[in-house]
């Protein structure tokens, strides 16, 4: 992959007595604004496991980006304070899911494989009437469909697929049996990833539940603070732009982004698209959307770049006077 390049506007300063690197936060700045990746079991809704995490950790403002069906089981995403003004970006992250199939007949490995193969690409997906989702027909993309493993004798097929967002698996298995003229059940299914985020990098409700209580009980925050990620963690795919301190400090009273605090900008950015604003010490300030191509920046001497749609730092993180530099 090649690496992303930037044009480098001015010099990059900032005043180390204001802010902090994200993985430097408290624990109490995780639970305004973080992530929990959490190993969802069978049974719960993602409502009741974000309801279970909500008393577990004392926070009133928690929200969870994708949702899975109680019988599904894999990685949820829980969104903590003003993270859950992402849920957006979340919910269009890719997923990926191992399944079971069972079937009304034998299926040979052969079978799957050449329908696998045809399936691949963009699909029509209409929710199923479990959803509460309003039924219509929808394009959705499978980036990729493998057979795990397959056995003819008991009609069972174990699977795995990589889809775009919303992408309404049980949907996907009754077309396998139209497909295949025979009747055709998803009797398991497994969240792997999310977007950037794998299964790997998830806990169980029990290792929350144990981590809260070290911190409520004995004070002890190690624990609960690595199991938060800053908020951050959910912007590694958007474009960037690198901006001044003060321009920081304008920026999260709401104010929108002018040529002169910007430091660097990545390369390639066409007006109208979705950036991360970001400070020298990689704090995400705002998700935006810049109003001019980024290449145009360095020429630019007065006017705005980027208005921001969602502002994720504390006003008053940087003092005000910064702009004056």
């Amino acid at each position: 992959m090649a690496e992303t390049e930037f044009w480098n506007i001015a010099d990059p300063a900032t005043n180390d007595n204001f802010g902090c690197r994200p993985h430097d936060r408290t624990l109490d700045e995780l639970l305004r604004s973080g992530v929990i990746l959490v190993e969802k079991p069978r049974g719960p809704t993602s409502h009741q496991l974000t309801a279970w995490a909500r008393e577990i950790l004392g926070v009133s403002k928690i929200g969870h980006g994708g949702t899975l069906d109680p019988f599904a089981t894999g990685l949820l995403t829980l969104l903590l304070g003003k993270a859950t003004r992402l849920t957006d970006i979340v919910l269009r992250g890719d997923k990926t899911y191992a399944g079971v199939l069972r079937f009304g007949r034998p299926v040979e490995e052969s079978e799957l494989l050449n329908l696998f193969t045809k399936l691949e690409g963009v699909i029509y997906n209409v929710p199923p009437l479990e959803s509460a989702v309003k039924i219509q027909v929808r394009t959705r993309t499978i980036r990729s469909i493998r057979v795990l493993e397959a056995d003819p004798d008991s009609k069972v097929a174990a699977f795995e697929v990589s889809c775009s967002a919303g992408t309404y698996v049980r949907t996907l298995a009754k077309d396998i049996g139209l497909l295949l003229d025979t009747s055709c059940e998803l009797t398991e299914l497994h969240r792997r990833n999310t977007g950037s985020f794998t299964q790997g990098m998830a806990c169980t409700m029990q290792q929350l539940a144990d981590a809260a209580f070290m911190y409520h009980e004995h004070g002890d925050d190690r624990a609960l603070s690595k199991l938060i990620s800053p908020v951050e963690s959910l912007l590694t795919g958007l474009p960037s732009i690198t901006i001044k301190d003060g321009a920081a400090a304008a920026l999260s009273h709401g104010a929108p982004l002018a040529s002169p605090g910007v430091i660097a900008a990545q390369k390639g950015i066409s007006e109208g698209d979705t950036v991360l604003l970001e400070t020298v010490k990689g704090e995400a300030v705002s998700v935006a959307v810049i109003k001019v191509d980024s290449d145009s920046i360095s020429e630019m001497k007065s006017g705005e770049v980027a208005v921001a749609k969602s502002v994720l730092m504390d006003s008053g993180t940087y003092p005000q006077s910064w702009s004056k530099e």
